[in-house]
């Protein structure tokens, strides 16, 4: 007896569907049930979690030569999210589920032994998969049923039980579909992240970074320590717009593939923050691995990668933030193939002028400071937006009670310069910091006394094509922030001195 359950198979967080194939021959030597379609382990050692939950959920095993097959049989398949549509594909094969209800539905989740169903990896994906192939449903582990309830236009059956699942399939007691979860757009900043109210003077940093915010540019801070670079950076989701619908999707994605979704978070509302130590390693934070995993950049999508102590991460694992900064993805080659993630991040960095912390104003402290800063490449450098300067806070200015620009008024710059962004550009998923050369010249066109302030910058410090883009971009944000279409000159002198560091590379 052969029987068909729909399940899912995912490329890096694309998912592909996956027919699993259970058939039960006749013979009087049963011998070892066979998994083939490229599993893993994990794939392989389904059959023994199956039966044993199989049989412990009251239910019989058959007799026969037992055969899984998970087809496309070319494509690899791992993890434990094939348990359940084992299981019901061989209670199927012996017509303990009188009904085709199954044919409509895709189904995941582990199996315990006694026949309870554990929470898988990758479920809103699943999800996305029944939306593209116009499938009634999904019947997903209850710990996923949130998560799977993000995606609209699809009843999702939360089920506790392979014993439940049969029961429902018979119509014996049907499983009521999860309610669609909501999203509100206006979610407010992070509780938890400091205020810039609280951080005293460094003033230009803030308008920085405000900047940044605004149009999603690239940071580097210089400076000493004790200075405030850290404080700054925890305080930046404070002043981040919140996700679009869309982009929380697509973070939702990422964090599912790696089964990261906290299990009462329908979607991702806040902007992601990550921050590797100095010692993460090219895979930790590119990503890779035998069966490819999102890394840093990519669980930092639509959000912040935060490098502290930038120079100090190896050569090797700077230069791969060289292509996601530029493409906005990750392409990983493997033998199996090729998996690409998404990786558009702003990234946020912070460095110390000389290995010492400190800089000297002699001919020795510049010639330390120009080998600390020969660790990064020129390249990398030419990717960040803004180069700023980060000196260490007056004593009286620490002393002062009087609290700086909070981040509630900051946010609100960043929100109406957001807004002006989403509708000239094209919506949400277009900040100033993603248009092309092309857009720059139909949507930033500068004005005789700004064009020529360019030209000169371009010979004086030796800006490359791509900063000349990068100052562009930067002026359009200080625009957007004003409120004027028009980029005045003032707003190109500003951006060209966030580029300090390319008269010295």
């Amino acid at each position: 007896m052969l029987a068909q359950v729909h399940s899912f198979v995912l490329h890096g967080i694309e998912p592909g569907a996956c027919e699993v194939e259970v058939d039960v021959a006749e013979t009087d030597f049963p011998g070892k049930p066979v998994v083939v379609g490229l599993p893993d382990t994990a794939v392989k050692e389904a059959i023994e979690r199956v039966q044993a939950a199989i049989v412990n959920s009251g239910f019989a095993m058959p007799a026969g030569r037992i055969t899984v097959n998970l087809a496309p049989a070319d494509v690899p398949k791992s993890g434990p999210r094939y348990d359940l549509a084992i299981a019901l594909g061989l209670l199927l094969a012996q017509r303990l589920i009188q009904t085709d209800a199954h044919k409509k539905l895709l189904f995941a989740g582990e199996l315990a032994l006694d026949g309870r169903i554990r929470p898988v990896s990758g479920v809103i994906n699943l999800a996305l998969l029944a939306q593209q192939m116009n499938m009634a449903g999904v019947v997903v582990p209850v710990a996923n049923a949130a998560e799977a309830s993000a995606v609209h236009g699809i009843d999702v059956f939360a089920a506790d039980s392979l014993a439940a699942v049969v029961a429902h399939l018979n119509a014996e007691h049907v499983i009521e579909p999860t309610p669609p979860a909501a999203f509100d757009p206006a979610n407010l900043a992070p509780a938890d992240a400091p205020d810039f109210a609280d951080i005293r003077g460094q003033e230009g940093a803030k308008r920085a970074l405000m900047i940044a915010a605004a149009g999603n540019h690239n940071v580097l801070m210089i400076g000493p320590p004790g200075s405030g670079k850290t404080l700054m950076a925890r305080a930046m989701p404070s002043i981040l717009p919140p996700l679009s619908r869309d982009e929380a999707l697509e973070v939702t994605r990422v964090y599912s593939a790696v089964g990261a979704v906290p299990v009462d978070t329908p979607l991702i509302h806040q902007r992601p923050v990550r921050a590797p130590h100095h010692t993460a390693s090219t895979v930790a934070v590119i990503g890779g691995g035998i069966h490819p995993r999102p890394g840093e950049v990519s669980l930092a999508h639509h959000g912040v990668l935060f490098l502290d102590e930038m120079p100090e991460f190896p050569r090797t694992v700077l230069e791969t933030l060289r292509q996601p900064l530029e493409d906005h993805h990750v392409t990983i080659a493997r033998a199996q193939g090729v998996v690409t993630f998404p990786a558009r991040f702003m990234l946020l960095a912070a460095m110390n002028p000389t290995p010492k912390g400190t800089k000297s104003p002699d001919a020795a402290g510049q010639r330390a400071m120009d080998r600390y800063l020969s660790r990064l490449s020129g390249p990398l450098i030419d990717r960040v937006d803004l180069h700023v300067d980060v000196p260490p806070v007056p004593h009286d200015r620490l002393m002062s009670l009087k609290p700086g620009v909070a981040s509630s008024e900051l946010r609100a710059q960043v929100l109406k310069a957001r807004i002006i962004q989403s509708q000239r550009n094209g919506g949400p998923l277009r900040p100033n910091a993603a248009l092309s050369h092309a857009q720059l010249d139909k949507l930033a066109p500068l004005d005789a006394q700004g064009a020529d302030l360019l030209k000169r910058a371009m010979t004086d410090l030796g800006l490359s094509a791509r900063a000349y883009d990068k100052v562009r971009r930067i002026a359009r944000t200080l625009a957007d922030l004003e409120g004027i279409d028009a980029i005045t000159t003032n707003h190109v002198a500003e951006a060209i001195q966030y580029r300090q560091l390319d008269r010295q590379l």
